[in-house]
């Protein structure tokens, strides 16, 4: 028996507002701060977890495809990869260099490099 709910993924960067604002056109979702934690910015998501965004004045980010430093990577299922790519890269990601199977998912790198994947539903 569980004793806890999955909430939310935390993703580390320099930029709270920013990623999360990133992050809300590619999912939609309600952005949520507040003046008392002001290194702490929530992206609210109806249909799934909501992300969470933290303030890491010395965010480095992970290489890919080496992974160093080793930190979290986010699934996004798409019916349709090189319209899915299209939008992502109108938000402001980059796509990766490294492609290991660009027909089943896409590499992409959010606006602080953290990596997500663009999977074919």
């Amino acid at each position: 028996m569980s004793f806890a709910r999955f909430s939310l993924v935390a993703l580390d960067c320099r930029d709270p507002h920013a990623l999360a604002a990133f992050y809300q056109r590619i999912v939609g979702g309600e952005i949520k701060a507040t003046d008392a934690s002001p290194d702490w910015v929530e992206l609210a998501i109806d249909s799934s977890s909501d992300l969470g965004f933290q303030l890491d004045p010395e965010h480095r980010a992970p290489e890919w495809p080496d992974g160093l430093p080793q930190q979290v990577h986010l699934d996004f299922e798409v019916a349709d990869l090189d319209e899915a790519e299209r939008h992502a890269i109108d938000a402001g990601a980059i796509t990766a260099r490294v492609q290991p199977e660009p027909d089943s998912w896409r590499v992409m790198l959010d606006p602080a490099g953290h990596p997500f994947c663009l999977v074919k539903a």
